[in-house]
C-alpha cells in the first residue's frame, strides 16, 4: 500500500511539525517513533515523549484505505532533507517495513507495531474552550517566555502560569529573580481556571505557533491542557505546585519613574556588558536628574562607563542589576519606549510599557 505520495517539502514539513517533541535516546525505543494512522485517505501523525502529545492531520495523496505504524521520526526527517524540495517522494508498506522511495533513491526502515504506541490519556473533562489569535499567544510567550527558570529545584518555577479570567489571559514566569507578566484580551467570558505550563511545552508551542490570524483554541483540565490549531492538537501534562502570589511581587507606587528609549537603553547595556565579569553579570545604574550613568567593572580592573541623557527630576537612585536580566527583557520588546520605576537601590525595579498595563517586567536589585 503506498501510505503517501507528495512533494518532499509538503511531507517534511507536515512531519517537522509533530518532530520537535521527539528526543533522539528515549527508554522506550518506540517513542522515538511517529505514529502512522490512514483513515480512506486521510493521514494522520502523532507523536509523543509521555508527558506531550502532538497531532496533525494532513492530506497527503497515495492509496485510500486503512493502515497503521509507526517508523523513526528523526531518520524520515532526515533523510527526506537530502532531497530536493519539489521531488515527489512516496512511502511504500511492505511486510514489517516502510519503503521511502524518491527520484532514484530508495530506503527501506524498520517499523515497530503502532499498538505498542503509548499514547497520552486525555482527561476525562476539560474546562470551557476559549480561544485567542495565534499571533497573541506567541506574543505573550515571547514577552514572559525568557524569564522562566532553568532546571530549578522548585519545579513549579521551570514553566509558565496562564491564568484566564473573566476576559483577560495573563502569562507569567519567574526565576525567582525577575518576573514577566504580560496580558491579553479575550473575545469571551472564562470561569478562573489557573495552570502551570511546563518549560519544554512553551518551546515547542513558540516553535508551532505562527504570526498568523487564524485562533488557536484552549482547553485546561485539572492536569492537562489541550491546545488545536492549523489541523493539529497539543496535548500536555501540567506542573503540579503553587505558583508564587506574582501580584504581590508586582512594586506599586514607585515614586520615581523615567520613560526614556529602548533601543538607546538596550546598547547601553550591551556596551557596559563587555567589561562585567563572566561569574558576576553585575552593571550600576546611576540615576540622577538629567542623566542616567551605566557602568561596570571586572576583576582585571577593567571599567566600562556610558550615558545616557534622560528626562528625570527625581531622587538620585544608584542601584545594581544582573545585566544579562535586563538585556532579555529589553531584546524581547517591540516598543520604542519603555518606563523605569524605582523606589530605592534596595528594591525591586519595574519595567513596564508607557501608557499600556499589558507588560510588567520586575527585577530584584543586586549589590555591588
Amino acid at each position: 500500500m503506498i501510505v503517501l505520495k507528495a512533494t518532499q517539502e509538503k511531507v517534511l514539513s507536515v512531519l517537522q511539525s509533530v518532530a520537535g517533541i521527539v528526543e533522539r535516546r528515549h527508554t522506550l525505543p518506540i517513542l522515538a517513533n511517529v505514529l502512522i494512522r490512514k483513515t480512506g485517505s486521510s493521514l494522520q501523525l502523532t507523536t509523543s515523549d509521555l508527558e506531550i502529545q502532538i497531532r496533525t492531520t494532513a492530506d497527503l495523496g497515495g492509496d485510500s484505505g486503512n493502515f497503521t505504524t509507526t517508523v523513526g521520526a528523526r531518520k524520515l526527517i532526515d533523510i527526506l532533507r537530502t532531497m530536493p524540495s519539489d521531488q515527489t517522494v512516496s512511502l511504500e508498506s511492505s511486510a514489517s517495513k516502510l519503503i521511502l522511495k524518491g527520484g532514484k533513491s530508495r530506503f527501506t526502515l524498520q517499523t515497530l507495531p503502532a499498538e505498542d504506541f503509548p499514547l497520552v490519556q486525555e482527561a476525562a473533562s476539560f474546562g470551557p474552550v476559549f480561544s485567542v489569535p495565534q499571533k497573541t499567544l506567541k506574543d505573550l510567550l515571547n514577552q514572559v517566555s525568557f524569564a522562566m527558570a532553568v532546571h530549578d529545584i522548585r519545579y513549579y518555577l521551570n514553566g509558565i502560569l496562564f491564568v484566564a479570567e473573566g476576559k483577560q489571559l495573563s502569562l507569567v514566569a519567574t526565576d525567582g529573580h525577575r518576573l514577566a507578566f504580560a496580558n491579553a484580551t479575550l473575545d469571551v467570558e472564562v470561569p478562573r481556571q489557573e495552570v502551570i505550563l511546563p518549560r519544554k511545552t512553551v518551546l515547542e508551542m513558540q516553535r508551532l505557533l505562527s504570526n498568523a490570524e487564524g485562533a488557536i483554541e484552549m482547553q485546561f483540565a485539572s492536569n492537562q491542557a489541550k491546545f488545536s490549531f492549523e489541523g493539529m492538537e497539543f496535548v500536555t501534562k501540567l506542573v503540579e505546585g503553587k505558583f508564587p502570589d506574582y501580584n504581590r511581587v508586582i512594586p506599586k507606587n514607585h515614586k520615581n519613574t523615567v520613560t526614556l528609549g529602548r533601543a538607546p537603553l538596550l546598547a547601553s547595556l550591551q556596551r557596559t556588558a563587555i567589561l562585567t565579569s563572566e561569574k558576576f553579570k553585575g552593571v550600576r545604574l546611576n540615576i540622577e536628574p538629567g542623566v542616567l550613568r551605566v557602568a561596570s567593572n571586572n576583576a582585571e580592573q577593567e571599567e566600562a562607563v556610558d550615558e545616557l541623557d534622560i528626562d528625570y527630576g527625581g531622587d538620585s537612585i544608584e542601584i545594581g542589576f544582573n545585566v544579562t536580566y535586563l538585556i532579555d527583557a529589553l531584546t524581547n520588546m517591540e516598543q520604542d519606549m519603555v518606563k523605569l520605576e524605582l523606589a530605592d537601590s534596595n528594591s525591586s525595579a519595574l519595567f513596564t510599557i508607557p501608557e499600556n498595563s499589558t507588560f510588567k517586567y520586575v527585577v530584584m536589585p543586586m549589590r555591588i
